[in-house]
């Protein structure tokens, strides 16, 4: 510490208050004790003040936050108003530091430090007493003993009869303040790598307590702490880390923690004026997959996203898309997830085998982390992804009931938990990119596609877009894509050759010309900072011209419903589909105006996801019930058709409708082959819509 009294450095922290705070304290003793309870000082604003007492305050916090406070006691006040229970909270570090990165070797422990990071768990705010008044049950003597975090204290003897006791704590005579526990956990986009994230626990107290809750990014800054660890009842050679929190910051601005630099940003401006930047966007993803232009644009402009709308009457729309990808084994589903996952600026990953409900939404728990007494929210995957993307492998391996706790979050982007006595929303403002497998492991070419999709209707009505990967063999695309998997395995040969043996006859530049052919077009790491600053900077608007082409496609699509018995070609959601996907393209191009390109490459991209799974395969018609109630308008009139007939046909025979009969007329009047009926009153006696009351005949319920 720097050689100086206690008076004088109190002294230093009166003359920094005159100089930089005078404003702030004056509104801090209007609002104190009810509204404000503290005064907030930067860092750099110390530093430049006195670099000296800058550095002290971060290598020794206790004491310096001792003389920042009695020295805003001692400031200058009107002669009514007393700070005397006001805190001093510094904030503003120049850094923070990995909670991976915390080690006593580095001389942390004892100092303030500051982490970044989202809150894994959080309990309730409780009161916790500071020092409580013992008061003697013989002679009425009141002892006053300060209470310290680690256990509770009391009194060994009374001061006034001098007797062990008993004593009863005196509620009104000790003195409480609000506590709460936090659990950070380091951001995921932070990892790389498949590494486990680490997670620190952080003690808040009075005014600073309740501001944050699970799913929350924050920055804390505090003082690190290290306390023994128990095994049992034995006290263990191990220790742990914890922090008192000073303050804390919820980051709301996505991606806090990305550095563009001014390097950077030229080059992301260039980047954007180039004519073929969506080519060059599409070959950066996953270029060891061969193909798939179309799901690839889409999942770049899923990166991308629309603009978040938040209206004058407090209502939001969403901007965020939902993409899923339904194919066959082996076509690189999962391989394209897990790197959309590690490009994205911020993104979780999980596999639906191993996800649970709570797992992906929040769970409440009750554990060590809140003394087991009292029930704790912990976030879960879709929570953790807040304003990133969410990569959900095997969504059809998942339990139905798993998967319906997503609805919520995809589509108002929140979570609502009733567990346990607590009732809370989360934010989850996320894309989710799912994949799948069709029902029967592979796509059967004589089925409509729509059938084979084994996930509820009302969650796939909630992806804008649906893209089906199906492997048909075809010599002339094998071929090119045995090249290219050839090719991309023998770069990597070379390369771990070159880089493992040194006796290696490869040239360094034979390398790179192999590997050249199989890099991304646009680098990770400059790809990731494109899509944080485009994010960031870019809220385009949509130009008349645009909102007429995507009006135009949306109305004519519409007209072909508008006869008594077609079916509905499109609902109201893919036109806000249509939307979201146009402002994600202007945004790659930096572009302050959504225009007709950008609604033509969202038009189009609806097209062809409709025309793979949005068509009624026996009319050949678009229609929307296949994907938004599982099956298509035809479908669901046969059924009714057939259900009638048969309530026709059972008023003229006592032991019901017989089968023979059933089929008879149906081709007859219905034009429905023996076949088709058969499969139809088989999913409506499944449904509970018929019985057989004796073999060979059938009622309706």
């Amino acid at each position: 510490m720097a050689q100086a009294s206690n008076q004088e450095l109190t002294e230093r922290f009166i003359q920094f208050y005159r100089n930089y705070y005078r404003d702030r304290i004056g509104q801090l003793a209007q609002n104190y004790p009810n509204e404000q309870r503290s005064l907030y000082i930067d860092y750099d604003d110390l530093y430049t003040f006195d670099p000296d007492l800058a550095d002290d305050y971060r290598s020794h916090p206790e004491q310096m936050q001792e003389y920042a406070e009695e020295a805003l006691r001692l400031y200058d006040l009107p002669a009514d108003v007393s700070l005397g229970q006001a805190h001093v909270r510094l904030d503003g570090l120049p850094e923070s530091i990995a909670i991976r990165g915390i080690r006593v070797h580095d001389d942390h422990v004892g100092k303030m430090v500051s982490v970044q990071g989202i809150v894994r768990k959080a309990t309730d705010v409780r009161p916790k007493v500071t020092q409580a008044a013992f008061e003697c049950q013989r002679c009425g003597t009141m002892t006053h003993i300060p209470q310290s975090d680690s256990s509770f204290q009391e009194p060994h003897e009374c001061q006034g009869c001098e007797r062990q006791g008993p004593f009863r704590v005196n509620f009104d005579q000790s003195e409480f303040i609000d506590s709460q526990k936090l659990r950070v956990q380091e951001s995921p986009e932070g990892l790389r790598g498949g590494e486990t994230p680490q997670s620190i626990d952080i003690n808040v107290e009075d005014d600073i307590t309740g501001k944050v809750t699970a799913g929350d990014h924050v920055t804390m800054t505090g003082v690190l702490h290290i306390e023994q660890m128990k095994n049992g009842q034995e006290k263990s050679p191990i220790f742990d880390l914890y922090m008192d929190g000073v303050s804390v910051t919820i980051e709301d601005e996505e991606f806090e923690d990305m550095d563009i630099t001014e390097e950077d940003k030229e080059e992301i401006i260039e980047l954007s004026s180039h004519p073929d930047i969506y080519d060059e966007m599409v070959a950066s993803v996953a270029p060891a997959i061969y193909g798939y232009e179309k799901e690839k644009l889409a999942m770049i402009l899923q990166l991308f996203s629309g603009v978040t709308k938040h209206l004058p009457d407090g209502s939001r729309i969403r901007g965020d898309l939902h993409m899923l990808l339904i194919g066959d084994p082996g076509t690189g589903k999962s391989q394209m997830l897990s790197y959309i996952q590690n490009i994205a600026p911020r993104s979780v990953y999980t596999s639906g085998k191993g996800s649970s409900s709570a797992g992906l939404t929040a769970a409440a728990v009750r554990d060590d982390f809140g003394d087991g007494q009292q029930w704790t929210l912990e976030a879960g995957a879709l929570v953790l992804a807040d304003k990133g993307i969410a990569a959900v492998d095997e969504l059809d391996k998942m339990r139905p009931e798993d998967r319906s706790a997503m609805h919520e979050a995809l589509e108002q982007q929140k979570i609502s938990v009733s567990k346990a006595g607590i009732n809370a929303t989360l934010k989850s403002r996320c894309s989710l990119l799912g994949a799948a497998n069709p029902k029967y492991g592979r796509f059967d070419q004589y089925e409509p596609i729509g059938e084979q999709i084994n996930l509820e209707p009302a969650l796939i009505s909630r992806f804008d877009l649906i893209f089906t990967v199906t492997d048909q063999p075809d010599p002339e695309h094998d071929g090119k894509l045995a090249d290219h998997i050839l090719q991309t395995n023998y770069a990597g040969e070379l390369n771990t050759q070159r880089t493992n043996l040194t006796t290696s006859n490869f040239t360094q530049q034979e390398v790179d010309d192999v590997t050249e052919e199989v890099a991304p077009e646009i680098e990770a790491d400059l790809l990731r900072k494109y899509i944080a600053y485009s994010k960031r900077n870019c809220f385009p608007t949509m130009t008349d011209v645009a909102m007429a082409t995507i009006r135009e496609f949306y109305v004519d699509l519409r007209a072909k419903g508008a006869d008594e018995d077609a079916p509905v070609p499109v609902t109201a959601r893919k036109l806000e589909a249509l939307v979201r996907l146009a402002e994600a393209s202007a945004r790659i191009r930096l572009s302050d105006t959504v225009d007709e390109e950008d609604a033509d490459r969202a038009v189009e991209l609806a097209r062809s996801t409709l025309q793979d799974i949005g068509v009624d395969p026996e009319t050949g018609q678009f229609d929307a019930d296949v994907v938004e109630t599982g099956q298509s308008k035809t479908q669901r009139d046969r059924k009714m058709n057939l259900r009638k007939l048969i309530s026709d046909i059972e008023g003229e025979y006592d032991g019901g409708a017989p089968v023979e009969v059933i089929l008879e007329e149906a081709e007859e009047k219905l034009g429905i082959g023996e076949q088709k009926a058969e499969k139809e009153i088989e999913g409506l006696k499944r449904k509970g819509e018929l019985y057989e009351p004796t073999q060979g005949h059938l009622r309706t319920t």
